[in-house]
């Protein structure tokens, strides 16, 4: 048990303060940021939702600052038990805070749209919506991706022309698998980074209301 990866709870930013009730959108940062990146992102996104930003359970190794989900010092540390181990670290945290909440939507900046996806592939059930920004889907097989070709989770990618930070070989799985295994909205935007813009942040929104819209009582 000592072994598992835990998300520091006490350091989740969360808004707004009272939020009974609300659909929440889980935000996950990239490799060297923390809570604080993608918290700032609020003014883009749907009214009428709760938003937690959670800090990543690593610490990069020195000096890199921030936190991370998984190791990136070698190819086989983007393999699916890193993936995995940060995703399991994920549904625990929402198990513990987030139990009583009636819609669940992710959205991911890089290393967090990973961990987004593969927490959808380990819980596909728990989630409304998962939101990827410059990530990609950790290749292997799990158990429940047969699965994911009839439910057909929805799924936003969005990505940049000039991302040389994802390997072009995970982008290419990427491309292959998500269609195959959600309703994929993708979306690539000529020009950007390993960032996000505006125009894409347009996008996302459009796409949360939809499902805030599809998933009304």
């Amino acid at each position: 048990m000592s072994d598992l990866l835990n998300i520091d709870a006490d350091a989740t930013r969360w808004a707004p303060a009272r939020r009974d009730g609300l659909p929440l959108l889980v935000m996950l940062h990239g490799y060297g940021s923390d809570e604080n990146d993608l918290f700032a992102l609020r003014p883009f996104l749907p009214e009428g939702i709760a938003v937690a930003s959670v800090a990543a359970p690593l610490t990069p190794p020195w000096p890199s600052p921030g936190r991370s989900w998984y190791p990136i010092e070698g190819l086989e540390s983007r393999s699916s038990e890193g993936t995995t181990a940060a995703a399991e670290a994920l549904l625990r945290w929402l198990d513990a805070e987030a139990a009583d909440v009636p819609k669940v939507a992710l959205l991911g900046f890089s290393q967090g749209a990973a961990v987004s996806l593969q927490a959808m592939r380990l819980d596909a059930a728990r989630f409304g919506a998962i939101v990827a920004l410059s990530g990609y889907a950790t290749p292997g097989d799990l158990p429940d991706d047969e699965g994911l070709r009839a439910s057909k989770p929805r799924v936003f990618w969005g990505r940049g022309t000039n991302d040389d930070v994802i390997p072009q070989p995970l982008i290419d799985h990427t491309a292959q698998w998500l269609p195959d295994h959600s309703d994929l909205t993708g979306r690539v935007y000529p020009g950007l980074t390993h960032s996000v813009s505006e125009d894409e942040l347009l996008d996302v929104r459009v796409f949360l209301e939809k499902w805030l819209d599809d998933s009304a009582d």
